[in-house]
């Protein structure tokens, strides 16, 4: 029996390799709004702000890392976001260490 469900990781992957703008303009609002929709206020603020200052520049490589950004836990990402805990090397990835520097500075820390 066929199923019709794909997960996460093979929705980033059909996304990757699909770089035409309209899979991209449909890739950023999707991205923009699980920014803003995460479940904590911290992080909706936060992650939600710079995707939304961002979104629209990133290409279809950025997107996916991004994307990837999201499917982390909350806990770990507001605890790097807020420079509670240092970021793990074997997780910063260039977009992450970007959006870890915007945040940062828009705390003032």
């Amino acid at each position: 029996m066929q199923h019709n469900f794909t997960t996460p990781s093979d929705t980033l992957s059909s996304h990757a390799a699909d770089g035409s703008e309209d899979t991209l303009a449909a890739r950023r609002r999707r991205l923009k709004f699980r920014a803003n929709h995460r479940g904590t206020f911290e992080t909706d603020i936060l992650i939600g702000g710079f995707v939304e200052d961002t979104a629209d520049s990133l290409s279809a490589t950025e997107l996916a890392d991004m994307e990837a950004i999201l499917e982390m836990p909350d806990p770990d990402l507001t605890d790097w976001l807020f420079g509670r805990l240092p970021l793990p090397e074997e997780k910063a990835t260039p977009m992450l260490r970007r959006m870890v520097e915007a945040c940062r500075a828009k705390c003032g820390k």
